[in-house]
């Protein structure tokens, strides 16, 4: 099952004829679900169950611009993100890999946006790209068993951790989530894909492009804490919520890590995907000259 966020209504996608089409979700189900995605999440198990017995209507599905899409979670009460959690992006940022949980912060709910979006880059910064599979969450989960995990999982989409460093590391300690919450750092979709819709859900290519370039490519499986442990240790400490979103982690290939580094300009476009899920497209503009 794939779930999209169309102008802020929850919405299925369904392929036909080679091409996505959209179904709204609240129409199709008489008003029982939706059309708030929030609605959707915390009534999950049964939307699920819902839609794997539905029989789709070929006439209500349509086209949609992707310009329309949102994040698929596009309020959800806890943004959790992970650094350093790939042994290559870890050791390009002059640290030792984790042993334990592997740093923690937040991303704020202001940054979200679509797949396809236009960023304006802060003046004066260096903003960094960082592609990242990110997980929402299904049901409430406290104290989960990493056998179990899975199963609190609603779906995983695409992410792009946009970091404008300057911000992020400006002493005396970091602003992780000052840095990488300005408007439009965080796009993610297209939607959300479920994980029995992957032959192996902890193993996807995941990478990204600058103007055809390829600068990112790895395979989440080579995440310290995959999706399960991750699920499992954060549990421990705090409750997760239906619709809370989980950025997981880049691999190796970011600007900063680069000799010389190297960050994104204005006029530049960033392409990233994740095998099985789909494509994000950010273009990059200058902030409007100071009056």
């Amino acid at each position: 099952m794939r779930l999209a966020n169309i102008d802020n209504r929850a919405a299925l996608v369904i392929e036909q004829d080679g091409a996505e089409k959209f179904l709204d979700l609240a129409r199709a189900s008489d008003g029982r679900w939706g059309p708030d995605l929030g609605d959707v999440f915390r009534n999950w198990p049964e939307v699920v169950a819902w839609a794997s017995e539905v029989d789709v209507p070929a006439d209500q599905l349509v086209p949609v611009d992707r310009a329309r899409l949102g994040a698929p979670s596009p309020a959800p009460r806890q943004v959790f993100a992970l650094g350093l959690n790939y042994r290559a992006h870890a050791a390009e940022s002059g640290f030792a890999a984790p042993t334990e949980l592997p740093p923690v912060f937040t991303k704020y709910v202001s940054s979200f946006s679509g797949p396809d979006t236009e960023v304006v880059l802060p003046p004066g910064g260096n903003v960094d790209w960082e592609i990242e599979l990110v997980a929402i969450v299904g049901r409430e989960a406290r104290d989960v068993a990493e056998a179990d995990a899975w199963s609190y999982v609603a779906g995983l989409t695409a992410g792009q951790d946009l970091s404008e460093r300057l911000t992020q590391l400006r002493g005396p300690a970091p602003q992780f989530g000052l840095g990488k919450s300005y408007p439009g750092f965080s796009p993610q979709g297209p939607w959300l894909v479920t994980p029995d819709e992957f032959a192996n859900p902890d193993d996807l290519e995941l990478g990204c492009a600058i103007d055809g370039v390829e600068v990112q490519k790895g395979q989440t499986s080579d995440l310290i804490f995959g999706i399960a442990r991750m699920i499992a240790a954060l549990s421990e400490n705090v409750t997760l919520y239906p619709g809370d979103v989980i950025f997981t982690g880049t691999p190796s290939g970011v600007g900063m890590g680069r000799e010389p580094q190297r960050y994104l300009r204005a006029g530049e476009r960033l392409d990233s995907w994740i095998a099985g899920i789909g494509e994000l497209h950010q273009t990059f503009v200058s902030a409007p000259a100071a009056r």
